[in-house]
């Protein structure tokens, strides 16, 4: 609309113009249509400062195409290449110099995330190609991203699965594959499995999966060894073919509480390079103590099931399902209560939880009595109708601290399909710790409250669908069950008669992840407080100890100690509150896993189909000077010219009132000359 204040500002200039014009001529001075044309410009300048305080100015800038290197930078890397790091590096180089003729590059190395600088150095424990193309799809998803340079044996081990990531790559793909497609002779214990925790004198089945290529003929027997014990069995195992796998399982009886430290090895084949991938190790922490786990539902749910099967996994748990027609008469013998979709309406439930004081994770549904809930809790106030429904999408809350999760958790959340909640308001209470709330908002969706007792809230039906999702996306399960265990933990948690003690999320630790330690002091009233100082001691297995001091995190303590080298390492933790010292022991250990040494060879099929997918081209290392004349041929890969619009406003252009200045003062010089002649 800024065309209607120009034309009328020419107008406003040219009525000026004229009306100067005829008067000057009737005065007969000797120029009128100079004054007339000073006038005209007076004016129109001046209704432009008016009428367009502002000018839009279009500036048009050439935006040259982006190549971009993501560089493997793991240390399978440095495996592929042995002698040839060198010239593979030499070789890369005058590739991106040439390239750099023509379009704008840019290199990102990468192994489980990405970085801009320690390029070809292939030092990083860990790679995830999927990870990597996300973050190129993120950073330059609306830039002029022509093509990615993929560099990269193919061999991935966190993370999506590349091929079947759901990305909108809006560049072509070229993959350069890095080592041989021939797989070497090679022996390796893929995964090992069995329960992190289980019940004194219980068997319990430790089990490997073994992976062979190209070791037909070998034979010989796999062996479970306990740290202290020696060898506790072992099994004949052969191959009969280039490709094999075998799963092998040991019967463990858990005669001893503690933390047992157990591995599973394989002699190498003739002729085997990399035997780092013939050993495994786990840990089974054998508890001499059962908590049970009731969970109470209104009706049959898919819920129900999906909480038995993340608690299922940890034996120092026992749980028990029951309907609302079949509750057990007294909750005493139950150390935490999962009520989903209770309570309902009438019956004894709400006062039976009133009397026992019992730890309760309250799970909503439609047939829920809020009003019943809002008076046996005080973690958050439910002002909702729950018959009323609506889908709400889960977001992570980053500020959470009540319990330690797994680093991937707000990805994953991302991806998972909303809650079935009720329509109102929830207001949690300020000692409430927020995991989880509406994505649309700040409307918690999961807390949790550490008191006397404990109490957790889910405020909608679905978690269900949650699991399928995770495994969808990320081939487990991992994220969602820890979030249950997790919070049953925290419930269990205060039921402990013992007033100071430390947990861990978990007693085996990767050697890539910070160890977190957490501790509870509880009062007389069996209340959590942290008034108290706490100190702890941890020895590694050579006797080098470490002191440290908890910081307090809520009402309670929490301690990272960071990154640690591979072992087992004992701490003792102590505190005096009201003038009595307590102490708490344990141990914990930190494996280290040779991701990158698990698997050798490119996979050169994958590499392939992700370049064709994309659009782009597969070269093998050897082959790199070719990708110049493939990028330049695409004729999708081109400068792109946008348009750039500023509004500038006319008072900052101080020149622009010095024109008008001039302009006036000129035409009054003139009049003053012609006067005085």
């Amino acid at each position: 609309m800024q065309w209607i204040y120009w034309l009328l500002a020419i107008l406003l200039s040219l009525g000026a113009g004229y009306w100067v014009y005829r008067a000057d001529k009737r005065r007969a001075v000797p120029y009128p249509w100079l004054t007339a044309l000073l006038r005209s410009l007076v004016v129109f300048l001046t209704a432009l400062l008016l009428l367009i305080p502002t000018l839009n100015i279009h500036k048009n800038e050439t935006e040259q195409p982006v190549v971009l290197l993501l560089q493997d930078n793991s240390r399978s890397i440095a495996e592929a290449l042995k002698s040839d790091t060198a010239a593979y590096h030499k070789d890369m180089e005058a590739l991106l110099q040439k390239l750099s003729d023509k379009y704008h590059v840019v290199k990102w190395g990468f192994g489980a995330t990405t970085r801009e600088d320690s390029l070809f150095q292939y030092n990083l424990p860990a790679t995830d190609i999927a990870a990597a193309l996300q973050r190129a799809q993120e950073f330059y998803g609306r830039q002029n991203l022509g093509a990615i340079i993929l560099a990269t044996d193919g061999r991935f081990n966190q993370g999506a699965h590349p091929q079947f990531q759901p990305l909108a790559l809006n560049a072509g793909l070229y993959t350069v594959a890095i080592g041989d497609s021939a797989a070497a002779k090679d022996i390796r214990i893929g995964q090992v499995y069995a329960n992190k925790t289980v019940a004194l004198n219980s068997q319990f089945e430790v089990r490997a999966d073994l992976i062979a290529t190209r070791c037909n003929g070998y034979s010989n027997n796999v062996s479970l060894q306990e740290t202290g014990a020696g060898t506790l069995a072992t099994s004949p195992v052969s191959f009969n073919s280039d490709q094999s796998d075998r799963s092998v399982s040991f019967s463990v009886k858990a005669d001893k509480p503690g933390l047992h430290h157990y591995n599973i090895s394989l002699p190498p084949a003739d002729g085997e390079q990399n035997v780092a991938n013939n050993r495994r190790d786990l840990f089974v922490e054998v508890v001499d103590e059962k908590k049970n786990i009731l969970i109470a539902t209104a009706s049959p749910h898919p819920d129900v099931n999906a909480l038995r099967e993340a608690l299922e996994g940890i034996e120092t748990y026992k749980v028990t399902i029951r309907t609302i027609d079949n509750l057990p008469a007294s909750l005493n013998d139950y150390q935490v209560i999962i009520l989903h979709g209770l309570p309902s309406g009438g019956g004894n439930l709400p006062q039976q939880l009133l009397q026992s004081k019992k730890p309760v994770w309250y799970i909503l549904g439609p047939q829920s009595n809020t009003n019943a809930i809002n008076q046996l809790q005080k973690t958050a106030t439910l002002n909702v109708n729950a018959v009323a429904q609506r889908d709400a999408l889960p977001a992570y809350n980053a500020s959470f601290n009540g319990f330690t999760l797994p680093s991937d958790i707000a990805a994953v959340f991302d991806k998972m399909p909303p809650l079935s909640v009720p329509v109102g308001e929830i207001k949690p209470s300020p000692d409430a710790a927020v995991l989880l709330t509406q994505r649309a908002g700040t409307t918690p969706l999961w807390m949790v409250h550490s008191g006397s007792p404990s109490v957790a809230l889910l405020m909608g039906e679905g978690i269900w669908r949650w699991r399928l999702y995770e495994y969808k996306n990320f081939n487990r399960h991992e994220v969602i069950d820890e979030c249950i265990r997790q919070t049953v933990s925290l419930l269990a948690a205060n039921t402990s008669e013992r007033p100071f003690h430390v947990e861990l999320p978990k007693y085996v630790w990767s050697d890539q992840e910070a160890v977190i330690l957490n501790a509870y002091l509880l009062n007389a009233n069996n209340e959590q407080v942290n008034t108290a100082d706490v100190q702890i001691t941890i020895t590694d297995s050579a006797g080098r100890k470490q002191q440290l001091a908890f910081e307090r995190s809520g009402n309670a303590y929490r301690l990272n100690i960071g990154v640690h080298a591979g072992g087992s390492y004992t701490y003792l933790a102590q505190t005096k509150y009201n003038d009595k010292t307590y102490t708490a022991a344990g141990s914990f250990v930190v494996e280290s896993i040779p991701l990158e040494l698990m698997q050798t060879g490119a996979d050169y099929p994958l590499l392939y189909t992700l370049a064709r997918k994309y659009n782009g081209a597969f070269v093998p290392r050897t082959q790199l000077a070719s990708l110049y004349d493939s990028i330049t041929a695409n004729k999708s890969i081109h400068p792109l010219i946008r348009t750039n619009t500023e509004a500038v406003p006319l008072v900052d252009w101080k020149w622009f009132f010095f024109l008008i200045l001039a302009f006036a003062a000129g035409e009054w010089l003139l009049r003053k000359y012609w006067l005085a002649q």
